[in-house]
């Protein structure tokens, strides 16, 4: 019988042989127990149980985390993480049964792309979640500051002249260093002075959110690599509706880790998915929502590149703006 503990085990051992039908078994899993998420299947006209291939599985709109309380099974949340929001927009919220199968998720996934956090200090300038509640970045990125166990590690509201110097003690200190920030903070940091980041890894996490006019990812990347004398701007793919995050190493292509996946929808067909190099909606399963609904139709735009990495192109038409990923690609 699937239980949470059954699927949360499963993400250890989760690879390209076995996601499908992991995914699948997941999907039973919360048709049956996702009251919400069953409900929108009904409405579809979906029975879940004739569903046998992995390409059939529906996914549940964004839009939902605003106006429900997407939960699978019967429990209380002692956590709720709530979306960033522009003048009169709704918030979304994701309830969370277990914060800490949450950060230890965010650390596996971290890991796998850049190695044991104890091998870095982070530095985050991360203002605009910093002064709001229910952040799921906040709690990450102070979870990782912790895991650290550096002296230097901490996050920086207004006070530039304090991260500058810790920017300048922490190279001394023979390990890696991070500065994770929001986009709009870092670029008014590359516009205040020239900051020597050299050595250092630059992350960003998008987010002008109505804070300055957009510009294209790309014409970020490049004024902040010139004015930080990096050679190239990491970026990070998070939402709130998500309990996974992509990264990207370089020119905001996002990879995955083996338990989430990105597919491309039509605009126009929301149950056609598009062959890799199409532009069209991104779809994501992540086998990490155990507790909510791990099958999330977004409002991204983006395409599939051949090395499966993604990329993500702006917003669908007429959805609201999201505060973690405002940019144009």
């Amino acid at each position: 019988m699937s239980t949470f503990k059954s699927f949360e085990e499963s993400l250890s051992t989760l690879n390209a042989d076995n996601f499908e039908d992991i995914a699948l078994s997941l999907f039973h899993f919360q048709a049956k127990e996702n009251k919400v998420y069953k409900s929108y299947l009904t409405y579809l006209g979906v029975n879940s149980e004739q569903i046998k291939e992995f390409d059939q599985i529906p996914f549940l709109p964004i839009s939902f985390f605003k106006s429900h309380d997407v939960v699978t099974g019967d429990w209380t949340s002692k956590t709720v993480f709530e979306s960033s929001a522009t003048t009169g927009s709704i918030t979304s919220k994701h309830s969370v049964k277990d914060l800490s199968f949450y950060l230890r998720n965010s650390k596996r996934i971290f890991n796998q792309f850049y190695g044991p956090l104890t091998d870095y200090n982070i530095l985050a300038l991360l203002p605009s979640y910093l002064e709001r509640n229910n952040s799921s970045l906040i709690a990450m990125v102070d979870y990782f500051i912790q895991e650290t166990q550096s002296p230097f590690s901490s996050f920086f509201l207004h006070d530039k002249s304090a991260l500058l110097k810790a920017i300048t003690d922490a190279k001394g200190d023979g390990r890696k260093t991070i500065l994770w920030g929001v986009s709009f903070a870092l670029l008014e940091l590359a516009e205040d002075q020239e900051v020597d980041l050299g050595g250092c890894t630059v992350m960003e996490t998008g987010g002008m959110k109505g804070r300055r006019e957009e510009i294209t990812r790309e014409e970020l990347h490049r004024f902040l690599c010139e004015r930080f004398n990096v050679d190239t701007i990491h970026s990070e793919y998070g939402m709130t509706e998500l309990f996974s995050q992509a990264y990207a190493t370089r020119g905001g292509y996002f990879k995955t880790f083996p338990g989430m996946k990105v597919v491309v929808r039509d605009l126009n067909d929301p149950f056609e998915r598009l062959q890799m190099g199409k532009t069209g909606a991104l779809n994501v399963m992540d086998l990490s929502n155990i507790h909510s609904c791990a099958f999330v139709e977004t409002q991204d735009l983006g395409r599939i590149r051949q090395d499966g990495s993604f990329e993500v192109l702006g917003r669908v038409d007429n959805s609201d703006i999201r505060g973690c990923n405002l940019l144009v690609g």
